[in-house]
């Protein structure tokens, strides 16, 4: 192993996150993701751990202290750490928008509160060593544009209180820069949302290589593209440098992914950047280079471990030990060119 950092996490909400009972893509258990991650090798590396999604069916965010223990137990008998996790700050899940009633905002809070909860079980387990809780505005940008500069307001106002709730239990929040969640849809969006926010080192940026591609298109935010379609790999290196420049300092938290320029959404998942398999032969990132921009200065900013996130992939796919064979060895080729010890 060339560095000791970043430590390699697969993400679990891929066997969630598009996922519906009763069709040809149910979810997929938790001790399944674990047993696919556990087994999966290049070189004799093996993943390190793992980031999850506090929601059912892998988790219930009010389960029981005892529950949460058995949850840790049985990570730890894989080998494998707790990292980042994910709060369930959704509408239909604990939390509601970042951006709606005082009610809404207070319930997106007590996801937060929840989160932080089971993080701190985990913490005590001693499974869980490093990582951070993930948010995002939880509604989409269709209502933010009705009015953006009181949505974006709303927004930090309900990031700051969450913030401290995350602040009072030692933790650190990160909001998830995908284009379908309102002020965070846009590079410029989100780096006006965190400045608004005005907390960091507490609430900070998740990127996400699929997702921040979709930043520089303009997706969902024209007027803010920094690339047109037929571009050059000049004008891409000026692109991402002017991005990454912005919202690096913010990134808290760190995604590797493939993205191949087109937007997916399955279930009740909004259309968002399509992650595709590491080795996608249309993919459009240069998966290596562009994570060395996100990770310049890492350490420093308190990242310890780098996570993997594909989400909606066919299960056939996720089922497929080759499949986290593969990504496991691209995981490895980003801490060759950009760890540190």
């Amino acid at each position: 192993m060339s560095h000791a950092y970043p430590k390699l996490h697969n993400a679990m909400w891929p066997g969630l996150v598009g996922k519906e009972p009763g069709t040809d893509h149910p979810p997929i258990s938790l001790d399944r993701m674990l047993e696919l991650t556990a087994k999966a090798e290049v070189n004799g590396q093996k993943f390190e751990g793992v980031d999850i999604f506090l929601f059912h069916p892998h988790t219930d965010p009010d389960a029981s202290n005892d529950d949460i223990r058995r949850m840790a137990d049985k990570i730890a008998a894989h080998g494998l750490k707790v990292g980042s996790l994910v709060a369930p700050v959704w509408p239909g899940t604990v939390g509601d928008s970042a951006m709606g009633s005082p009610e809404q905002q207070a319930k997106f809070v007590l996801a937060v509160e929840k989160a932080c909860r089971i993080a701190g079980l985990l913490n005590k387990h001693g499974v869980r060593q490093y990582g951070l809780i993930r948010i995002d505005s939880a509604t989409s940008p269709s209502q933010w544009v009705e009015d953006p500069k009181a949505g974006t307001k709303k927004i930090a106002e309900t990031f700051r209180k969450a913030g401290k709730v995350a602040a009072d239990h030692g933790e650190r929040l990160a909001a998830e820069g995908e284009i379908c969640w309102a002020g965070m849809h846009s590079w410029r969006a989100m780096v006006d949302l965190l400045e608004q926010t005005n907390m960091p080192g507490t609430v900070g940026f998740q990127a996400d290589l699929a997702h921040t591609y979709l930043y520089l298109l303009g997706y969902n935010a024209p007027e803010h593209a920094l690339l047109k379609s037929g571009y050059s790999e000049e004008e891409f290196a000026t692109a991402y440098k002017k991005m990454t420049d912005a919202l690096r300092p913010w990134t808290l938290d760190f995604h590797v992914a493939q993205n191949d320029g087109s937007v997916h959404g399955t279930g009740n998942h909004d259309k968002t950047g399509r992650h595709c398999p590491a080795d996608d032969p249309n993919g459009k990132l240069d998966i290596v280079k562009c994570s060395k921009f996100w990770l310049e200065g890492a350490a420093e900013r308190g990242i310890k471990h780098i996570c993997w996130d594909g989400c909606m992939f066919p299960n056939a796919m996720l089922e497929e030990q080759k499949t986290w064979n593969t990504i496991l060895g691209k995981m490895i080729q980003v801490r060759d060119a950009a760890g540190w010890n």
